[in-house]
């Protein structure tokens, strides 16, 4: 009888504990942007027109999915606002 031969199991993601994107869906960072600074201050920190003309969350996921240098800005901005709250210096809506 022949011995079977196995695929070697893939390698398992590291952990990524002090990471606040992981797990986060873009929805989820877009959502909480506009909670946090409604969507004419998310224009004003971020110059594009999904913010600015017409705004919702699902042309802005569209945009951002296929544009990685405004993705990296909204990621960016997402951990700038959680910087933010946890010095308790929360803004209001600009």
């Amino acid at each position: 009888m022949p011995l079977a031969v196995t695929a070697p199991l893939p390698p398992t993601p590291p952990a990524q504990p002090r990471n606040p994107l992981h797990g986060l869906t873009l929805e989820a960072i877009v959502t909480a942007l506009v909670a946090h600074y409604g969507w004419a201050g998310l224009g004003q920190r971020i110059p594009v027109r999904c913010f600015t003309h017409d705004p919702s969350v699902s042309s802005s996921l569209k945009f951002l999915r296929k544009t990685p240098w405004a993705r990296e800005k909204v990621e960016g901005l997402y951990l700038f606002m959680l910087r933010e709250q946890r010095r308790g210096g929360t803004r209001p809506r600009a």
